[in-house]
C-alpha cells in the first residue's frame, strides 16, 4: 500500500548497454527525487476557524491566521521560536472557542494511523504554554465543544482534562495493553476502518460516546525487534487472521456531570463490526453496526428515551462499500442525512429523514461520488469521476437533485478543503503535466487568489523535458475495457524495441492509473530506455460495482490474468522488445507480482515483489473476509490464487523484498514463499529490512535503488 522514491550511482555492465542502445543519458538521477527537488510546494495545514471567514496553516513551526477575503490579515497566533519551552509542532487543532490551540509534538508511530504524542496547549491571548499532561504521552487530544476541556486516551484508558485548572479526570480504569482498549481501536479496526480514535463528544459536551475492544480472545503475533541490542527483543500485539476470532466490542457512554457511565446494546450479536460513532446535531448518538461477512450495513439512532432505531440499512450479495466517517453526513437540521451508496451500481449520494426514511436519490449516472466535500448555501458540495474516472471534478447541487453546478473546470484532480458553512474552499489540483497548485475560491466556484501555482517547479520539468503519462485504453478478449498510461523513454524512437517495465497495485477499489502528478522513481528508469506501464485491471475502483465486485472469493484470478492480458497487448506493440517485460508491486501489488511471473511465466521475464502476500489465510479478517469470504466457506478461493502454491513455475528473475518489522504483511508472507521457492529448487534473490514496517521507513531509498539496479540488471 505505498510509493516509492529513488538514488543514483554509477551504472554498469547491461546498464551501459541498455542507455547507449537507446541514444539518451539520464538527466536526472534518484538522488534527486530523494533530495526532494521535484516535491511541489504546498499550503500545510490549511484550516478554517469557527467563522468561516478566516482560515490558518502551519508555516516553519509556525501558525498564522489569514482572511479568505483578502489574505492580507495575517496574524501569527503561535511562534515555535518564540516559546519557552521551544517545541517543534507536527500538527495542531483550534479550539472551538479559539482561545486555545492544541499542539502536537513528539509524535512516536504505533501503527499506520495511530501514534503517542507530547501535546502542548497554548493560550493565544495570554501567549502562555503548558503540557497536556505531565503523567506521559498522550494519543488522540481532542477539544470539547465548548473548548475548556480536553479528552485524551493513555495507556488504553479514556481522560478528560480541564484546560483552566489543569484538572485531570481518568473516566475508564480497566485498561490493559493486548487484553482491552477504550477510546482507540485494536489493530484490525485501524487498519482497516481507517480510523485512529474511537471515542467522540456530543455536541453539549455533556456526553462522551466510546468503543472499548475485549481482545483477550484475539490470537497473537510476535515480531523479534533487533534493534541494535545485544539480544533482540520479541513484540507481540493481537492480529485476527482471516477466519479466526477478532475482539468483542462494546459502546459505552458517559454523563461528565454526574459521571454516570452506560453500556449501550449493540444487539446479541457480538461477532460484528461497529467501525463508526457519530452524535446527531440534536444530540443523538448514532453508530454503525457491520455484520461479519460484511454484507448488511446499518446505521443506528440511540434515542434520548433508550430506545433504538435503523435509520438506514443496506444489503448486498457480496459485501458493502467500506463504510467510513463519510458515508453518512447528518445535516443542520438535526433530521435529514445524506447517505453515500453504491446501491444501484455506482457511488452516489441519497437523501434520507429520521423521521420519515428514504426521501430523494440526489445524484445518479454512470459515473461516482467519490467524496461529499461539505454543505453550505444549503447545497451540497462533492467530488465526483463524471468527466472520467481518471480524474476528480467539484460540484454542487441542491439536496432534492436540482440545479446540479459542476465547479472546476480543468482535466485532473481535485482535492478540497472548504470553510465552516462552505463560504470558501481551498482547490488542491494537479494533473499528469501540472504539479500542484493551490487556489482558493468562493463558494461558487468564483477564484479568489493563487496561493501557491509551483512557477519556479514547472519551469524546472519544462528545462528537462521529460516524458508525461499517455493515457491509453484496451479492450480484453473478455470484452472488458481496462484504462492505463505508458511512460516512453525521452528521445522515443518508434523503429526501436524498448523493455516496459509494468507497476500495479490491482486491489479491491484502489486506482493507480489516474490523471495527476507524480514523479516515482520509475522516471529515472524513462530516462534510460525502458518503457514504464501501468494497467488497472477488473477488482480497481471509480468504475461502478459490477467492475470492482467481479474479483469477490477470488482475489487474485482475475486481476492476474487482466495483467497478463495487458503484457500481451504492449508486447505485440511494434516498438515493445517482447521477451523484456517486468513487473513491479507492493503489497497486493506485490502479491500481484508474484501471480503474474508465475502464472504468466512465458511472458515476464523479472518480477519485484515488495511486502508481498502470499497467502489470504495469512492476513487479516476484515479486509480478506470482505473480499474472499471466510476460509472455511471458500478454501478453494484462498488457496487457488496463492503464490506459495505455484512457487514451481518460476522460470524468470525474482526479487523479493519484506521488513521484519511489518506488522501489517507479516513477513510470515516471505518466509513461506522463499520456502516453497526453495523446495522447489528456483533460484531467486531476496532483500530483507531488519525491524522495518509496512513503508520500509528509513530503508525505502535502498530498497528502490535496488529495485533500480535488479531492473537495469536484468530487464
Amino acid at each position: 500500500m505505498t510509493r516509492t522514491i529513488l538514488q543514483t550511482f554509477l551504472v554498469f555492465g547491461m546498464a551501459i548497454l541498455a542507455t547507449l542502445s537507446y541514444g539518451s543519458s539520464p538527466r536526472f538521477g534518484y538522488d534527486a527525487i530523494r533530495r526532494g527537488e521535484f516535491t511541489p510546494n504546498s499550503v500545510r495545514g490549511g484550516r478554517s476557524t469557527a467563522d468561516g471567514k478566516h482560515y490558518t496553516t502551519l508555516e516553519e513551526n509556525r501558525i498564522v491566521r489569514y482572511d479568505y477575503q483578502t489574505g492580507t490579515d495575517s496574524t501569527v497566533l503561535f511562534d515555535g521560536g518564540a516559546v519557552s519551552p521551544a517545541i517543534q509542532v507536527e500538527d495542531y487543532a483550534i479550539g472551538p472557542n479559539e482561545k486555545y490551540l492544541l499542539l502536537t509534538t513528539q509524535i512516536t508511530p504505533i501503527y499506520r494511523r495511530s501514534f503517542t504524542a507530547e501535546y502542548w496547549i497554548y493560550d493565544i491571548r495570554q501567549k502562555e504554554l503548558k503540557p497536556l499532561s505531565e503523567a506521559g504521552a498522550q494519543q488522540q487530544a481532542t477539544f470539547s465543544p465548548d473548548g475548556t476541556r480536553i479528552a485524551f486516551v493513555r495507556d488504553n484508558n479514556l481522560f478528560v482534562t480541564r484546560i483552566e485548572s489543569g484538572e485531570e479526570q481518568q473516566l475508564t480504569f480497566d485498561g490493559v495493553r493486548n487484553r482491552i482498549i477504550n477510546g482507540v481501536p485494536d489493530w484490525v479496526y485501524e487498519e482497516e476502518f481507517a480510523f485512529a480514535r474511537a471515542y467522540e463528544w456530543s455536541p453539549d459536551g455533556r456526553h462522551i460516546a466510546w468503543l472499548r475492544f475485549d481482545e483477550s480472545r484475539v490470537k497473537e503475533y510476535e515480531m523479534t525487534r533487533f534493534d541494535g541490542a545485544l539480544y533482540p527483543q520479541t513484540y507481540t500485539y493481537k492480529y485476527p487472521k482471516a477466519g479466526e476470532q477478532n475482539s468483542i466490542v462494546e459502546l459505552h457512554c458517559i454523563d461528565l456531570h454526574s459521571g454516570e457511565q452506560v453500556k449501550i446494546e449493540t444487539g446479541t450479536e457480538t461477532d460484528q463490526y461497529i467501525p463508526h460513532l457519530r452524535w446527531t446535531p440534536s444530540g443523538e448518538l448514532a453508530y454503525y453496526r457491520l455484520n461479519r461477512k460484511q454484507n448488511r450495513f446499518e446505521v443506528i439512532l440511540c434515542r434520548k428515551d433508550g430506545s433504538q432505531k435503523t435509520i438506514y440499512e443496506e444489503q448486498n450479495d457480496r459485501y458493502v462499500e467500506l463504510p467510513d466517517r463519510s458515508t453518512v453526513t447528518f445535516l443542520p437540521d438535526g433530521d435529514r442525512l445524506v447517505v453515500r451508496s453504491e446501491r444501484d451500481g455506482y457511488m452516489h449520494l441519497y437523501l434520507y429523514s429520521i423521521r420519515k426514511g428514504f426521501l430523494n436519490r440526489i445524484t445518479e449516472g454512470e459515473w461516482e461520488v467519490t467524496e461529499m466535500v461539505g454543505f453550505g448555501n444549503d447545497r451540497i458540495y462533492y467530488l465526483s469521476t463524471e468527466t472520467s474516472p481518471l480524474r476528480r471534478n467539484l460540484y454542487s447541487i441542491r439536496c432534492d437533485g436540482s440545479q446540479k453546478k459542476q465547479l472546476t473546470e480543468d482535466n485532473g484532480t481535485y482535492r478540497i478543503v472548504p470553510s465552516e458553512g462552505f463560504r470558501y474552499y481551498l482547490s488542491y489540483f494537479s494533473n499528469a503535466t501540472t504539479p500542484e497548485r493551490v487556489t482558493l475560491h468562493r463558494s461558487d466556484g468564483e477564484t479568489v487568489r493563487t496561493l501557491e501555482d509551483n512557477a519556479a517547479l514547472r519551469d524546472k520539468l519544462q528545462q528537462l523535458q521529460l516524458p508525461t503519462k499517455q493515457f491509453f485504453t484496451f479492450r480484453t478478449k473478455n470484452g472488458d475495457e481496462l484504462n492505463g498510461y505508458l511512460i516512453r523513454p525521452i528521445d522515443f524512437d518508434s523503429t526501436q524495441r524498448y523493455p516496459v517495465l509494468m507497476t500495479q497495485y490491482s486491489g479491491p477499489g484502489s486506482q493507480r492509473v489516474a490523471d495527476q502528478w507524480e514523479m516515482e522513481w520509475t522516471e529515472v528508469l524513462a530516462q534510460e530506455g525502458y518503457i514504464v506501464a501501468c494497467v488497472d485491471g477488473r477488482g480497481t475502483g471509480f468504475r461502478g460495482e459490477a467492475f470492482k465486485k467481479c474479483t469477490y472469493g477470488q482475489l487474485g484470478r482475475y486481476e492476474t490474468e487482466d495483467q497478463i492480458e495487458a503484457a500481451r497487448y504492449l508486447s505485440e506493440l511494434p516498438y515493445v522488445d517482447a521477451s523484456r517485460i517486468g513487473i513491479y508491486g507492493w503489497s497486493y501489488g506485490g502479491f500481484m507480482a508474484l501471480n503474474c511471473i508465475l502464472r504468466g511465466n512465458d511472458l515476464f521475464r523479472v518480477a519485484i515483489a515488495v511486502a508481498p502476500v502470499t497467502s489470504w489465510r495469512y492476513y487479516d479478517t476484515i479486509y480478506t473476509e470482505r473480499y474472499n469470504g471466510s476460509p472455511s466457506e471458500n478454501a478453494a478461493g484462498y488457496d487457488n490464487n496463492s503464490p506459495i502454491g505455484m512457487a514451481d513455475r518460476l522460470k524468470g528473475k525474482l526479487l523479493i523484498a519484506h521488513g521484519t518489522a511489518d506488522d501489517n504483511v507479516h513477513i510470515q508472507n516471505t518466509y513461506e514463499m522463499v520456502a516453497r521457492l526453495t523446495a522447489a529448487d528456483r533460484p531467486f534473490e531476496m532483500q530483507i529490512y531488519p525491524d522495518q514496517n509496512h513503508s520500509m521507513g528509513s530503508s525505502r531509498h535502498h530498497l528502490i535503488e535496488r529495485c533500480i539496479e535488479f531492473i537495469r540488471t536484468h530487464l
